[in-house]
């Protein structure tokens, strides 16, 4: 057993330079990458460079105030965190800030703008029946295809003839014969009504809007309609106020042009949570271009399927489903037959960003409260500058006294630590900048608190060694069997501390949130490429230095001098005289 032991010793001895080579290619890789992207530094948290800080007031609904809990408020913040996510940001920060505020943090970098209407949107999500729709401002009403057919491109309305469609999933939609039912509604509301449209017409309101405490009064809805003008801000913020899901309603949206569309709505047929996964695909197949596909829940595949049958039958605008997200309508596709297969897509004149940004709605948009933007304001760096410039001031401190203890008592040895340190530090910062456009990691005063700490972590593997070697010496072997000999009990100790650092930052990282998981990200990080130093850079770059005469000779300055360290001389097998042994007597 003992032959082959010496003989894998021998050929990894021999061989340093190819684990000095590999680590080396590495950082040159890194750093080319780093330089190719564009990103040659660490993004940084919203702590050391500002950001976006929005705050969210929870809003109780009439009659149902205790919703306003910690449960619902914890689940609103994960819903909000998905949300965030949705749109590749790391280092965000979601917390709930007293009994009905939650403070949304961004970094800088991030599009404020398409932030706060991600997450400053965070009413319920429905999806209505359209009972009347026209453009707002005076545009004209939206009137009924004069088609029997229902084909979208003979629709004269205020909104634009290339109005999205749902359809079932990879499927095609043939055109479905619409009645004339619930046409009554709509003819009524138009500004320029035709002459036939009388008030029998008007008791022939859809069936899809006569529910709730709105439905029992008909002429008051219409009446608030008439006024609705959507091109106000003012009047949008409060449109829909306090309307049950049960009831009718009035909202606002924009059309493919720009323009702001009015909406008399149904009670909602279907809910957000009934949503299982939305996702934004580019269509190749039918040339649609970009689409948002939608999975049901099994409860909302019945519910979605009983609805779309119904508006099928309906003539335009009465055929389209709003879905409406905090009041506004998001989007209004029309359907021309039942949608029963647990999934539709919805397809329309989207852009790429559009189409995600709707998927993301739809993917996170139900949250258990009603929620309103009370400030949303930039954020300064608010302890960058003084906090982060004394925080590097006081890893560079560290760092020298390190540096000056190794001089001091390794000397010779301390070039090798020094530059296993500069490895490590170049390792760490490349992966750091090319991780933040990746992973959306950002640098954060804990997670530069960590690095600091990993400074000590990586010196200590390297004493660690050192201290082993030493040892061998001391025994009386000579340096090139010492540095051998030393390294598989070092190993074993640097990876069980090395272990027990990584276990540590890992728990931190999975029960902590925020900025204390930049720390323990930082951390294992760290204690990961310590690993990768020792074992492929400091182990062999101590191998090579020890064939050189001034460490295998033992200079003075080199720190391997055996007299200095009190080696004993030695060990020698020497052959024990002969001990005259006494004839014995008969």
């Amino acid at each position: 057993m003992a032959t082959p032991k010496k003989g894998r010793s021998a050929s990894a001895q021999s061989k340093p330079g190819r684990s000095l080579a590999l680590i080396l290619i590495a950082i040159a890789a890194l750093t080319g990458g780093m330089f190719a992207s564009g990103h040659t530094t660490p993004r940084l948290g919203i702590d050391l460079a500002g950001g976006t800080s929005i705050t969210l007031r929870a809003v109780p609904e009439a009659g149902n105030e205790e919703a306003i809990n910690k449960t619902n408020m914890d689940t609103a913040v994960s819903i909000m965190e998905r949300r965030v996510n949705g749109l590749g940001v790391s280092e965000s920060e979601v917390q709930t800030q007293g009994r009905d505020n939650i403070v949304v943090n961004i970094p800088k970098g991030t599009n404020s703008e398409q932030a706060r209407k991600q997450v400053g949107t965070t009413a319920k999500l429905y999806f209505r029946p359209v009972v009347a729709t026209e453009v707002s401002g005076g545009g004209g009403a939206a009137s009924p295809s004069p088609s029997p057919t229902g084909s979208p491109s003979d629709q004269p309305s205020g909104k634009a003839t290339d109005k999205p469609e749902a359809t079932d999933k990879g499927s095609a939609s043939p055109s479905a014969s619409p009645s004339t039912q619930g046409r009554a509604v709509t003819d009524a509301l138009k500004a320029d009504a035709s002459p036939s449209a009388g008030a029998s017409d008007k008791a022939k309101a859809s069936p899809s809007a006569s529910g709730g405490a709105a439905g029992d009064d008909p002429s008051k809805l219409q009446e608030q309609y008439a006024k609705l003008d959507c091109t106000n801000e003012k009047t949008r913020s409060t449109v829909g106020d306090g309307v049950k899901a049960s009831q009718p309603t009035l909202a606002c949206g924009k059309n493919a042009q720009g323009q702001w569309q009015k909406y008399i709505l149904g009670p909602a047929e279907v809910d957000g949570t009934d949503v299982d996964k939305a996702q934004a695909v580019l269509n190749t197949q039918t040339g649609a271009g970009w689409t948002v596909t939608m999975d049901f829940t099994d409860g909302g595949a019945k519910k979605f399927a009983d609805i779309t049958g119904k508006l099928a039958q309906n003539q335009s605008p009465q055929n389209q489903f709003a879905i409406v997200l905090d009041g506004d309508v998001v989007s209004d596709p029309y359907v021309r037959q039942a949608l029963t297969g647990g999934n539709a897509e919805i397809s329309g004149n989207f852009t790429q960003q559009s189409a995600q940004e709707l998927a993301n709605m739809l993917s996170y948009g139900a949250l258990p409260l009603t929620f309103k933007v009370d400030s949303m304001t930039t954020v300064t760096a608010a302890l960058g500058g003084d906090q982060l410039s004394a925080g590097l001031i006081a890893g560079a401190i560290g760092l020298a006294l390190v540096v000056i203890y190794l001089l001091a008592y390794y000397r010779g040895l301390s070039f090798i630590a020094i530059l296993s340190l500069l490895v490590s530090a170049a390792l760490t910062y490349t992966l750091m900048a090319l991780l933040g456009p990746a992973i959306g990691f950002a640098l954060n005063l804990p997670a530069v608190c960590g690095a600091i700490v990993a400074i000590g972590i990586t010196a200590d593997s390297f004493i660690v060694y050192f201290e082993r070697v030493r040892d061998e010496i001391r025994e009386g072997r000579s340096l090139r069997p010492a540095v051998e000999r030393a390294w598989p009990r070092a190993r074993r100790t640097i990876l069980v501390s090395d272990f027990v650092s990584f276990l540590a930052a890992a728990v931190l990282f999975i029960v902590t949130v925020g900025k204390v998981q930049g720390f323990a990200f930082t951390l294992g990080l760290t204690t990961l490429l310590d690993v990768v130093v020792v074992f492929l850079f400091t182990k062999p770059l101590l191998t090579l230095m020890a064939r050189r005469p001034f460490f295998a000779n033992g200079h003075k300055w080199s720190g391997l001098d055996p007299k200095s360290l009190g080696a004993q001389p030695p060990l020698r097998r020497t052959r024990r005289p002969a001990v005259p042994v006494d004839p014995k007597e008969a």
